[in-house]
């Protein structure tokens, strides 16, 4: 039987949010990760970058002596084994908290520098994942120097909001983890790898691998920073010698302790082997 009247105008299929987030819809979201990161990049004339990594459980130094603080006058008369431990995790974040206050002043003092080689494009932009911690130290050093500076953050079940440092054009959330990590390299010609865990970890051994393959040029930095804690978390040098890693493979890491040393390799990595070239 005929019906009467009109149907209603179907919707565009990329304006429907069910197919859009939907399983089949799925390379489009992916595409969406690429392009848009891309396209305002390109607008904010962003040419390449440095990439800060570290945990995101460090905390500043203000904060960090004013959680001892605040602990400790909880603990008054409290001589419990819980308290005790309470105060000693509080003094070891105290201890933790000079990578912090490092990576603000590293990022301030690249960004500086950076910014008197012109905005067209911008070089050496400093990259974090967005979100606190040594994240946070890194956009904020960036913002200090007057700045811009990158963000990409990661949708997680808990809640994670990215830092009040990161400049807003350059602030991307990423669904997921492949397109983010490819953000990370597409652009980067350093990265620099403070103390940190799991994310940490698994940012610098994707880092690694590329320049081990090849599929990222021999002449981007890698460097470690913070010899004290990465010499007990990870032995490079018995990777070498049980033969897993080729002595070739431990020379693409450059280490630092300071924030003097580690700007001047920076430095003078880029000025070598990419400021006279054309970005890529």
């Amino acid at each position: 039987m005929k019906r009467s009247g009109h149907l209603p105008m179907a919707s565009l299929a990329y304006q429907n949010p069910v197919f859009v987030e939907s399983l089949p819809a799925r390379p489009l979201r992916i595409l969406a990760e690429y392009i848009d990161p891309l396209n305002r990049l390109r607008r904010a004339k962003v040419g390449d970058t440095i990439v800060m990594f570290g945990s995101a459980r460090i905390k500043s130094r203000d904060q960090a002596l004013a959680d001892l603080r605040r602990i400790k006058h909880e603990a008054r008369g409290r001589r419990t084994r819980e308290w005790q431990g309470k105060i000693r995790t509080a003094r070891s974040h105290l201890g933790m908290s000079r990578y912090y206050e490092d990576a603000r002043e590293l990022s301030r003092r690249i960004t500086a520098w950076a910014m008197t080689l012109g905005v067209h494009p911008r070089r050496f932009v400093i990259c974090s994942g967005g979100g606190p911690g040594i994240m946070e130290a890194a956009n904020r050093g960036a913002a200090e120097a007057g700045g811009s500076s990158i963000g990409l953050s990661i949708q997680l079940p808990h809640e994670q909001r990215p830092n009040p440092y990161i400049s807003s054009e350059l602030n991307f959330c990423f669904h997921y983890f492949f397109m983010r990590k490819l953000w990370f390299a597409q652009m980067a010609k350093a990265l620099i790898v403070f103390p940190g865990g799991f994310g940490t970890m698994d940012e610098l051994w994707e880092m690694l691998t590329l320049l081990q393959t090849g599929k990222l040029a021999q002449r981007h930095l890698i460097l470690i920073y913070g010899r004290q804690y990465w010499d007990k978390v990870l032995n490079w040098r018995h990777m070498v010698r049980t033969g897993t890693v080729s002595e070739e493979d431990y020379k693409m890491l450059q280490f630092a302790d300071n924030v003097d040393d580690a700007f001047d390799r920076v430095r003078t990595q880029m000025e070598t082997h990419h400021l006279a070239l054309d970005v890529d």
